[in-house]
């Protein structure tokens, strides 16, 4: 063989064995324990009683519902039921079920257990209605009837077509509980103590520090590869970052724009991204004068410079928003034109509005950093600055979390700041829960502008009851965003990419779009 050859086919053999080894390496293996650093605890751990993405966190690797989402996707695939149907009139739903599916605590899931979850959330004088259930006034509360067929068949039957429905089965909410276990614990025994179906089980909560996970071997599918996972509570943005560098941490989130050039220049970690599927907003509350004029709440919006605070409060992690939607959905509608930033025009508009001095309000903003709004008070300092040049004088008020949430849902605001992250991929989940005229009930609104119209109440009834047509559904989204834009109850002000961080040996783990932590499919190298 000549020299040449023999140059030629080490460098064959040399690259073979590379991509080989490569190949090799990027096999999923068992074993490990995967410690997840986040900002605080879960509050519980009772699927259908929760609201705060801590305790979903831990909820979503525990449990599971009728049907889940395909990775890194809103699909939804077969879970704890096998196929379904529904009928002509978009009403009923028939559900075949897994058979052969074990709880963690070795008892048999059956259709009982499908009853006996949905059942307790929609009737309260249930034994066990015993909590607020905050997902079921919007996400289910067209569910009339949840009956047992046998034992692995159930029919649940709607008061009106619901084509959302599919999708909303795939969220926390409706994950299924053991009876045997709720019954044998009570409900708050069970909130710290849980028992599911899903790839890990519960093994131990130290409050306040840690949640124990460890995988569980009589899963129905394929099973987990880590051995464990540690939710571990480190509540400084920075702090994490450290544990992670120091390799105290192997996943972690809740990154603030300050952390993301950290992660990226070191070797050893990797920064993980996904477009946000959430919106944030300042909320303008239509009950109260001057924001009871389209035209004021116009003003506002021209008067907003989006760009400068993307780069000022989110550092470049976060897009400018011109609708509720997210660009990442179905339906969004590109051509909605943004109402820019135009303070001049904003004097006009407030002027024709009966307000050429001006007004004064008063703006909140949330005192905990979100991660659709990671610095309310940075935004809140930059809308005040810009109100400011057309005259409105604006106060700013902050609350701690709970009473801030208490007190917006009550109409207590002149303007707020806030935000939400979707739950099922489905616009339904973003215009119908944030912007409808039926969730402007004081003291459960999930509307916090108090915005009340019956043209987008009728497209959006509409599109909730368009069954199997997604491209008809879309359509009508397109039309709402439309009325949205006219209307300006809100200022639409910023998309924010999702962001976390893993160490390199951390491998297979996906950010979902809507913000859950699924780590089935997780794995370290060894």
């Amino acid at each position: 063989m000549s020299r040449r050859s023999l140059l030629v086919f080490g460098l064959v053999l040399a690259l073979t064995v590379g991509l080989f080894g490569n190949a090799l390496a990027q096999e999923p293996q068992k074993g490990g324990t995967l410690v997840f650093g986040r900002g605080s605890d879960a509050v519980r751990l009772d699927p259908a009683d929760v609201t705060d993405g801590e305790s979903v966190k831990v909820i979503t690797n525990v449990f599971e519902g009728l049907v889940k989402y395909k990775e890194g996707s809103t699909e939804v695939k077969p879970a704890l039921a096998t196929q379904w149907r529904v009928s002509d009139d978009g009403k009923v739903w028939e559900f075949k079920l897994r058979e052969g599916v074990k709880f963690h605590d070795g008892s048999d899931f059956t259709a009982d257990d499908v009853v006996f979850t949905f059942r307790r959330q929609m009737n309260e004088d249930h034994p066990y209605h015993k909590g607020d259930f905050a997902y079921w006034g919007y996400m289910y509360n067209m569910v009339e009837s949840v009956e047992k067929v046998n034992d692995y068949q159930v029919k649940i039957t709607l008061s009106k077509p619901y084509a959302p429905f599919i999708y909303n089965l795939a969220t926390f909410p409706s994950y299924i509980v053991s009876e045997e276990a709720m019954k044998e614990k009570g409900v708050e025994g069970f909130r710290t103590d849980p028992v599911g179906t899903g790839p890990f089980e519960f093994t131990n909560w130290e409050h306040g520090s840690t949640i124990t996970l460890e995988r569980f071997e009589n899963y129905w599918g394929d099973n987990a590869y880590l051995d464990k996972v540690v939710f571990s509570v480190v509540p400084e943005n920075t702090t994490r970052v450290m544990g992670l560098k120091g390799g105290d941490l192997d996943l972690i989130d809740g990154l603030g724009p300050q952390n993301i050039d950290s992660i990226k220049s070191d070797d050893n970690l990797k920064l993980l991204t996904q477009p946000g599927m959430n919106v944030g907003y300042l909320a303008m509350n239509n009950l109260k004068e001057p924001f009871d004029n389209k035209l004021v709440r116009q003003a506002v919006n021209l008067a907003i410079d989006k760009e400068a605070i993307i780069e000022g409060a989110y550092k470049g992690t976060a897009e400018p928003a011109k609708n509720p939607l997210p660009p990442t959905l179905w339906g969004y509608n590109d051509e909605v034109e943004d109402y820019g930033y135009n303070p001049e025009k904003a004097k006009e508009l407030l002027e024709k509005a009966g307000y050429p001095d001006g007004f004064s309000a008063e703006l909140w903003y949330m005192s905990n950093p979100r991660p659709y709004m990671p610095n309310g008070k940075k935004v809140a300092q930059a809308v005040q600055s810009n109100l400011k040049e057309i005259g409105v004088d604006i106060e700013l008020v902050t609350y701690d979390w709970g009473t801030y949430l208490e007190k917006t849902e009550n109409a207590e605001h002149d303007m707020a700041l806030l935000g939400w992250i979707g739950d099922n991929g489905d616009p339904d989940n973003f215009l119908y829960v944030l912007l409808d005229k039926d969730n402007t009930q004081k003291g459960s609104a999930g509307n916090i502008a108090f915005y009340r119209s019956d043209e987008l109440h009728n497209i959006l009834m509409q599109a909730q009851q368009t069954m199997g047509n997604r491209d008809q559904r879309a359509g009508l989204y397109k039309a709402a965003q439309h009325v949205i834009h006219e209307d300006a109850p809100w200022v639409p002000l910023s998309h924010v990419t999702k962001a976390m961080g893993s160490a390199q040996d951390v491998n297979g783990f996906v950010i979902h779009p809507t913000g859950g932590v699924y780590l089935q499919n997780t794995w370290i190298e060894q």
